[in-house]
Formats: structure tokens, C-alpha cells, sequence
């Protein structure tokens, strides 16, 4: 399954590209002005979720994509407005234990139930995901996650910092969180992963859940963001 920033996706058969050649194989045709955000393996049987930049997110049945060639340009996965564009894609298989991690570009993030997400039919606006104001920027990231799971961020000016899934409460969608990093000024989040816990390692000092401060990024005397609900059906 693959998703690009217009909101096409695409669903391919994974034998179509038993045979690839040392220059690569097209795997979709992408228009101009577009390009590939997420390519994920799925089951067949997976519900697919899209977040936009906006701070809203569409659910919807894996079943609604029709299965198309390698070279197919797919088809609407999320319908946008104005600049608006797509910025990530999960995929939540059926009897999965994961939350919906969510991350604005000031460093602001929370885990929302899936359930809270309605199943809509693909194409649709989506329903809020976070609540987006000037503090805390713009949607950056979305990530299936469960307690087994570290964050890992990397910022653009080169700090990376590690923190713990389990640290970060599950909250409403409609919310906007808490503080998960500080960034100095000029500075902005450049990736997010998700990785495996190591018992090991210690949560990184890079952290912030619930107001700690990141190793190399300034303090702030702000106390960590409080949520505030907003009209489930915006």
C-alpha cells in the first residue's frame, strides 16, 4: 500500500515486483507537483489511516482499494483543500493493540485510541486528529505504537533523542497534548521512528513527557500543554 502527499493511494500485489532490475522498477506513477510519502506491507485486510498537515486523519477500510499494476497512479485516498497535504500513513491490522501517535512540528505529540477514529469511506476530509494552534505547528507525523515501542526524533540541527511510548498518556484526538521535546528557535523536527524497546537503554535525556527537558534543547518556563477538547465533529 502506498500513499503520496496529494492523497493518491495505491494498492499492489507484492509479486509484481518478484522480478526487479539493478536500476529499480516503477512501483507508481506519480504526477507532477506530487511524490511518494509511505509504502507499507499490509495483509489485505488492514484499515488504512492518513493524516494531513491540517491536524486531521481518515480511516477507512483497506478493502475499499482496488488492487492496480505497478505502474497504475492509484487513487483518492484523502481529499485535501488549499496547501493542505498528506504527511504520513499507517496501517492497523485487524486484533492490532496499537494506538495512533500523533507529532506537530513544535514538538508537541499524544496517543489517541484507534477506535476514536470512525471507518469513513476513502476520499473523505477525515476528522480532527490534533488540535492544531501556533504553538504547537504543524502535523508532522503519524505512527502506529504500542507500549513495546521507543520514539526515537531527529531534529534538523542533529540532536536525536529516545523516549519511551509508554511515558506518552493516550488522549483524545481532538486534543492538542503535551510536550514531548523542546526546540530551539530556528530549529525543527526532521524524522520520527518507531523502534523496539531496549531494556538496556535508559529513557534518553532528549525526552520530554509531561514537562522533562531534552538533552541540548533549551529549557522552557512553560509547564507542559494541557489538553483541550474541542467539538468531536469538526
Amino acid at each position: 500500500m502506498m500513499c503520496t502527499k496529494n492523497g493518491t493511494v495505491k494498492k499492489t500485489k507484492l509479486e509484481a515486483y518478484s522480478r526487479p532490475r539493478t536500476n529499480g522498477i516503477n512501483a507508481i506513477e506519480v504526477r507532477e507537483g506530487d511524490r511518494l510519502i509511505e509504502a507499507k506491507l499490509t495483509s489485505g485486510a488492514a484499515e488504512i489511516m492518513i493524516a494531513t498537515r491540517e491536524g486531521k486523519a481518515i480511516r477507512f477500510n483497506e478493502s475499499t482499494v482496488r488492487e492496480v499494476g505497478r505502474t497504475s497512479i492509484g487513487v483518492r485516498g484523502v481529499s485535501l483543500e488549499g496547501d493542505n497535504e498528506a504527511i504520513g500513513m499507517i496501517c492497523i491490522e485487524p486484533e492490532s493493540n496499537e494506538d495512533v501517535l500523533v507529532l506537530s512540528a513544535n514538538g508537541f505529540g499524544k496517543r489517541t485510541n484507534v477506535d476514536e477514529y470512525r471507518v469513513t469511506n476513502r476520499g473523505g476530509k477525515g476528522v480532527k486528529t490534533i488540535n492544531i494552534t501556533e504553538k504547537t505547528g504543524e502535523l508532522v507525523a503519524i505512527k502506529a505504537v504500542t507500549d513495546d515501542n521507543d520514539l526515537m526524533i531527529i531534529n534538523r540541527s542533529g540532536i536525536t533523542i529516545r523516549t519511551s511510548i509508554e511515558q506518552i498518556r493516550v488522549a483524545g484526538r481532538a486534543t492538542q497534548g503535551v510536550r514531548i521535546i523542546n526546540l530551539r528557535e530556528g530549529d525543527e523536527i526532521a524524522s520520527v521512528a518507531v523502534v523496539p524497546v531496549t531494556e538496556e537503554e535508559e529513557l534518553a535525556e532528549g525526552a520530554v513527557v509531561e514537562g522533562a527537558v531534552a538533552e541540548g534543547a533549551e529549557a522552557t518556563a512553560e509547564a507542559p500543554a494541557t489538553e483541550a477538547t474541542t467539538n468531536d465533529n469538526e
